[in-house]
């Protein structure tokens, strides 16, 4: 009986085998080739992305000047936003103020370190070029005038609050503008890092600007 129950035993695992032998081909041929890498180019916010022909190069875009100047610009563009929200402490009790502009500072300083990396690994200057050029010229879309920011260090309290959001909201519509401008420029905003840090300030600051807008709402 013992002897039986190991015969059986041998001829199941050698029909098992045999079967597996027969199905392994079958599977293999229905997986990928792990050796065909998919290459997608991702759309602009809000739009999707497309998948390439196998035949596309995967060779990384040249370096494109909308996305340096791009870099040197938000650089400034942040740096305004960080010294609106170092003015909070000193000019609001407003515990949403403050939470809001602790999250602003913190994320926009962050970004500036980012960007500032980005450009000196490429051996860009950190800074954009504009000899000559009046000082309103040099503003990026959105950025307060110095009057704006001379009337936002002069206001107090409730005043203040107002004015902070009203041009925080105009600060963040200027970035959103500048990512659009990015992404409307043909060959730019190809490079992943750029795409990704892009992509993120689109988002993050749409979502900022409703708050801001809510807390308007609340206190006109």
């Amino acid at each position: 009986m013992r002897i039986f129950e190991e015969v059986s035993s041998f001829s199941l695992l050698f029909a098992a085998g045999i079967a597996m032998a027969f199905i392994s081909p079958a599977v293999g041929a229905q997986q990928p080739d792990p050796g065909a890498p998919v290459l997608v180019q991702p759309g602009a916010p809000g739009k999707p992305s497309h998948k390439l022909p196998s035949s596309t190069s995967a060779k990384l875009p040249p370096l494109s000047r909308a996305d340096v100047e791009f870099m040197q610009g938000m650089i400034m563009h942040h740096a305004q936003a960080v010294e609106m929200t170092a003015l909070i402490g000193s000019h609001t009790e407003n515990k949403d103020l403050r939470s809001l502009g602790a999250r602003i500072s913190s994320s926009q300083t962050d970004e500036i370190k980012f960007m500032k990396r980005w450009l000196v690994a490429r051996g860009e200057s950190i800074s954009m070029s504009m000899p000559d050029m009046p000082e309103h010229t040099m503003l990026m879309p959105g950025m307060l005038t110095p009057e704006q920011m001379a009337a936002l260090r002069n206001a107090k309290d409730a005043d203040f609050d107002r004015l902070f959001l009203t041009g925080m909201i105009q600060h963040h519509g200027g970035a959103l503008t500048m990512v659009k401008d990015l992404f409307d420029t043909p060959g730019a905003g190809q490079d992943a890092e750029v795409f990704d840090f892009a992509t993120d300030a689109d988002n993050v600051q749409r979502a900022e600007i409703r708050i801001m807008q809510g807390m308007l709402e609340k206190h006109p």
